[in-house]
């Protein structure tokens, strides 16, 4: 799956933690972020903190890949 904005890796996070039964401030406490932060990276803020993010996700289990466009 491609991502092409906070909103929608925030609603990919969603997602995956319902599915994998999970709070918010249970995710938060296991990643060690703030419940606000889940709350807004969930909700699509476009000024989250990246490692912060990426650590969330992978909380999660969802890998971001990085590939190339075009030439």
């Amino acid at each position: 799956m491609g991502i092409q904005s906070a909103k929608e890796l925030g609603a990919a996070i969603r997602t995956r933690r319902q599915k994998l039964g999970y709070t918010q401030s249970q995710l938060a406490d296991a990643s060690g972020a703030s419940l606000m932060f889940v709350s807004q990276l969930e909700n699509g803020k476009e000024t989250v903190q990246l490692g912060k993010a990426l650590r969330v996700a992978n909380m999660v289990g969802i890998d971001v890949n990085l590939s190339e466009r075009g030439n």
